[in-house]
């Protein structure tokens, strides 16, 4: 019986203490969040334009994409 008192107590120790860490972490995370999004607010990121380049395609690969189109729809 005394095995089995010590194993319970041993083990409501361990989930209590990984209880206690998990609602720190969480506590910890909400704080940095609300941190991070005054932050934003504070000082915004300057965002780039992004240039998207058009490349041809030459005439061949059109032609070679449309026999294969074809072929594979008879």
């Amino acid at each position: 019986m005394l095995d089995l008192n010590e194993g319970l107590t041993t083990m409501a120790t361990g989930m209590g203490t990984v209880f206690s860490f998990l609602v720190i972490l969480w506590f910890a995370v909400s704080v940095m969040g609300c941190i991070v999004r005054k932050l934003n607010e504070i000082f915004p990121e300057p965002v780039a334009a992004v240039k998207t380049a058009v490349k041809k395609v030459s005439d061949d690969v059109e032609i070679a994409i449309a026999v294969a189109m074809a072929k594979m729809n008879k």
